[in-house]
């Protein structure tokens, strides 16, 4: 490195983005993730270990993908060189493994190359880097924001480990921004700012997991507001509100007000108004609200007020619950959206909540009652002496898969706990069950 480069490497520390200069330095400054790099797990004690095989890092934008590789960039012995796919090329690739293979040959170093959105390389640039993975030319680190396993070579994804990072959650961000305010090191520190509690809570909650997100808002807020008469700068929720160019809708996640949208969102969804229950998904959300609390809830309506009468609303709802996890505010709304747009449209029936209620309600009162004999298991041994699965009708061996026989202990003989509805597909139960027992006398 000359003196001109080294004096650019400088000038850019100081002028980069506060996200920028905030970030780690070792594995003990990293705020979240510690399903990964909690002290006990393996991608810790590859670090400190510096014992790196090829990785892949996969989640959200502002979750820390990059934070996570210059952290490895500032322990590791190894020589260390980042890309970017949305600017490299073939040309640049080679460069890296021409310099790669001396640094091996003549220093007996390793070479870690860390490729940020590797999902942009095409196939042909991810097959060039396969045989220098797999001879230990390079060890790849690849950061991505796609699905590794739909974006990147299955080569590549068998010879590397994948991490997944999750969004941060509101108490990981609201470490960060304060870290940022008051921080005269790297962060904002040395202008003398105050947040106040409610507005970091604010921040820490829009952010949706996003740390960048939250730490531009403090940067832009310390730049651009005014010193008070006590010579501070003072970010107010009305300095963050502007900052984000989003107003506080009054929401408090442990007040009346909470319980109250989110009980409407419900019996909306409930009560098939599919415009109500969005507009609730978008007060819920612009206020801040977890996408995966907001999620679950789909997912208990789907199964409660749903259920059978549309089979179909459940997978819905947790398929929506899956994708909007992966993806991540903002494109996490749309999911939702369709989730919820699809369950307050489908045709209800809660038979299934009866059904487990009044069945509940029957064990509590009777106790375990004895099981069929022919029910019982016959496989261990002395079960067939004792009369276990004697005369049981395996029902396949009938017309419709359907055969009478006693499945209930014979005390409840009788008892209905699912009665199906009259609405959707619980119309076809019905009559599917009607048939098969009358078609079995």
């Amino acid at each position: 490195m000359d003196l001109f480069e080294y004096m650019r490497n400088t000038n850019m520390e100081k002028e980069s983005p506060l996200a920028a200069r905030l970030r780690p330095r070792t594995l003990e400054e990293v705020v979240g993730q510690q399903h990964i790099i909690g002290k006990d797990k393996l991608l810790y004690r590859a670090i400190k270990a510096d014992k790196l095989s090829s990785i892949i890092f996969y989640g959200p934008p502002g979750t820390g993908k990059t934070t996570l590789a210059k952290v490895i960039a500032n322990t590791t012995s190894a020589e260390f060189t980042q890309i970017n796919a949305t600017v490299a090329g073939k040309k640049d690739m080679e460069a890296v493994i021409e310099k790669a293979k001396d640094t091996q040959g003549m220093y007996g170093k390793r070479t870690i190359l860390f490729i940020d959105e590797i999902h942009r390389f095409n196939k042909g640039q991810q097959d060039y880097l396969l045989p220098f993975v797999e001879d230990g030319t390079i060890i790849l680190i690849g950061a991505t924001t796609e699905n590794p396993y739909f974006e990147v070579n299955s080569a590549l994804i068998s010879r590397s480990i994948i991490f997944e990072l999750k969004p941060l959650e509101g108490e990981a961000v609201l470490t960060l921004i304060k870290r940022a305010v008051y921080d005269a090191d790297r962060g904002m520190g040395a202008y003398d700012a105050i947040i106040d509690e409610d507005a970091a809570e604010f921040l820490a909650e829009l952010s949706g997991g996003d740390a960048r997100h939250a730490l531009n808002a403090v940067e832009l807020g310390v730049m651009t507001t005014p010193r008070s008469e006590d010579g501070k700068i003072h970010l107010t929720m009305e300095v963050v509100q502007e900052c984000i160019q989003k107003r506080v809708v009054r929401y408090d996640k442990t007040g009346d007000n909470h319980y109250d949208t989110i009980s409407a969102f419900i019996k909306s969804m409930r009560g098939s108004d599919p415009d109500a229950a969005v507009y609730y998904l978008a007060r819920m959300l612009y206020a801040g609200e977890s996408v995966t609390f907001i999620a679950r809830r789909i997912m208990i309506c789907a199964a409660e007020d749903v259920g059978n009468a549309d089979p179909n609303a459940l997978q819905v709802a947790v398929s929506a619950a899956l994708a909007a996890e992966r993806i991540g505010m903002p494109e996490a709304q749309i999911i939702l959206s369709q989730a919820v747009a699809y369950v307050a449209s489908a045709p209800k029936s809660n038979a299934a909540v009866t059904a487990i209620a009044d069945a509940l309600k029957v064990v509590e009162e009777t106790g375990n009652l004895p099981i069929p004999a022919h029910l019982q298991d016959a496989h261990y041994k002395g079960a067939t002496k004792l009369g276990h699965g004697t005369g049981y009708k395996y029902v396949h061996d009938y017309s419709n898969n359907y055969v009478k026989q006693q499945y209930l202990p014979y005390e409840l003989n009788g008892e209905e706990f699912y009665k199906p509805s009259g609405n959707g597909y619980e119309i076809k139960i019905k009559e599917h069950m009607a048939k098969i027992k009358k078609e079995a006398e």
